[in-house]
């Protein structure tokens, strides 16, 4: 006959039971939780300080001041008072041919510039990541370096390139007996889009060429044992695996050209063919500082982030269509 022992339990400890130890366990958990989420709370409150600060804010005053405007009663000589003119501006906005020509013109931009910037960029990081060109680091600072310089003084220096008199590029092509017009009616966007690609097509290769530093070598090496070439490495192998880096810089460069400003405000002081309204965001700045009418500018604003938006939607959801069905196949 076997007899079983059972543990001493020393003197001055409770026994604990089933349920004791289950309501212990869930209270260690829920401790913990509390612990994690106070974490999260304080890694996040800067990134919500800076959204109220610097979104949220501005576009809440943005769209209240848009619902309102200043008038003068008594043919203009009473006093001025701020009245609620409800969606009188948005309609006097869409309804602007100027406002939506400028919308045009920023469409025709984005038509022209966003491809060659993502090709452009791609191109450059699979050159670079390929080991085609020699001197690699001097290569990326070369490229990188125009980006160091602010977006003004880019402008700048391609507006003494663009004047003729006293452009040597001008002047080199006239000896040559061509005449180019850099500012004329069917050069000033290709003129602009220039400028913004010498500017950041050294940043977005940055990124691609990060992006390519973390695909698989052996992935690469795979491809090039089943005999592929290095266009065709490049093309189809290494440039799907990067397609999020893709999307990423394309919806960036989408959000920065639609706010075009800085290079045709700059260049207008040459061409007559950039007015004060030639994109949305000059149309905002004529709006708000030469014709002091904040209502109109906050309208137009407001309607400019919603095309933002819209569009930088579109584009996240086309591409996440077209990433599922690809996994499907």
């Amino acid at each position: 006959m076997t007899t079983t022992t059972q543990p001493r339990v020393p003197a001055g400890t409770a026994r604990t039971t089933g349920p004791e130890s289950a309501a212990a366990g869930l209270r260690a958990r829920r401790a913990a939780g509390r612990r994690r989420l106070t974490a999260c709370g304080v890694l996040m409150t800067p990134f919500f300080a800076l959204l109220v600060t610097v979104f949220l804010i501005p576009v809440g005053t943005a769209v209240y001041l848009s619902f309102f405007s200043d008038d003068q009663p008594g043919l203009g000589f009473g006093p001025e008072r701020t009245v609620f003119v409800g969606l009188r501006s948005y309609a006097a906005v869409l309804t602007d041919p100027t406002f939506l020509g400028g919308l045009g013109t920023v469409a025709l931009y984005c038509l022209i510039y966003i491809p060659l910037m993502v090709a452009g960029a791609l191109a450059l990081a699979l050159l670079l990541d390929s080991g085609v060109v020699r001197l690699r680091a001097f290569a990326q600072l070369g490229l990188f370096l125009p980006h160091a310089v602010p977006g003004i003084i880019a402008a700048l220096i391609w507006l003494y390139l663009y004047t003729p008199g006293i452009s040597p590029v001008i002047d080199l092509f006239a000896r040559a007996d061509v005449t180019i017009d850099f500012l004329g009616i069917h050069t000033v966007i290709p003129s602009i889009v220039n400028i913004a690609l010498w500017s950041n097509l050294g940043y977005n290769m940055v990124v691609f060429y990060a992006a390519l530093q973390a695909v698989p070598r052996e992935v690469i090496e795979a491809s090039v044992v089943d005999g592929a070439g290095p266009v065709r490495t490049a093309l189809q192998v290494k440039t799907p695996l990067v397609r999020a880096s893709i999307v990423m810089v394309a919806i960036f460069t989408l959000i920065w050209a639609l706010q075009l400003f800085t290079e045709p405000m700059l260049l207008s002081q040459s061409s007559p063919m950039i007015n004060s309204r030639f994109s949305p965001s000059m149309y905002i700045y004529d709006a708000a500082f030469t014709r002091t009418n904040y209502s109109l500018a906050a309208a137009a604003s407001v309607v400019l982030l919603v095309c933002t938006i819209a569009l930088s939607y579109g584009v996240t959801r086309f591409t996440s269509r077209a990433d599922s069905a690809e996994e499907a196949r």
